[in-house]
């Protein structure tokens, strides 16, 4: 009797724990879904390079690739917005676009913020939607100051994670090729 007692309540706590536990893991896929979720309603205009233009956007540099597996992608950034020292979730500083079939692809986005300018008026580094941003130290392969920065890959899929720097999906091969024809001619 004693131990079906036991054997019961075993079970009982093993059911909570279960139960528990899926929906801990749920709500960090609904708070990971609703940043997700609230870039691609944001960005979903810039979808069409041309637009993202219009608003301000314009190309930083090529198409930056990874030391390991995946790349980034070709980077517009709104200057604007990188030197205001805000975060918005519906305004991006930087939208990243891959070069696939010949044309721009829109696959995320960069909150990028100047340390020094975020410093000055808070106390901890910055978040969005409970995702911390990574600090990247000057001097770097950008040459900017001190900046926060939190990719966010909206519009394609990351095995490595939605909020990584490196997207194993994302290539520079298709620019690079159109690049070097380019100069040739």
């Amino acid at each position: 009797m004693k131990n079906k007692r036991w054997l019961l309540i075993t079970l009982v706590i093993l059911s909570l724990f279960a139960v528990t536990s899926v929906a801990f893991a749920g709500s960090l896929k609904a708070d990971s879904g609703t940043l997700v979720d609230e870039v691609r309603q944001a960005t979903k205009p810039f979808r069409n390079v041309e637009s993202a233009e219009a608003a301000g956007y314009g190309l930083f540099h090529g198409c930056v690739s990874g030391p390991q597996e995946g790349a980034m992608g070709v980077h517009f950034v709104n200057g604007d917005l990188v030197g205001d020292g805000e975060l918005d979730a519906a305004h991006p500083e930087a939208l990243i676009y891959e070069f696939t079939k010949g044309q721009l692809q829109l696959v995320g986005v960069e909150y990028v913020v100047i340390a020094e300018a975020w410093d000055a008026n808070h106390d901890t580094p910055p978040t969005l939607n409970g995702q911390v941003f990574q600090y990247v130290g000057a001097p770097n392969r950008y040459r900017l100051p001190g900046f926060y920065e939190l990719h966010v890959w909206a519009w394609k899929q990351n095995p490595s994670g939605m909020f990584t720097d490196w997207n194993p999906k994302v290539s520079c091969e298709e620019y690079m090729d159109t690049a070097a024809h380019d100069a040739s001619h």
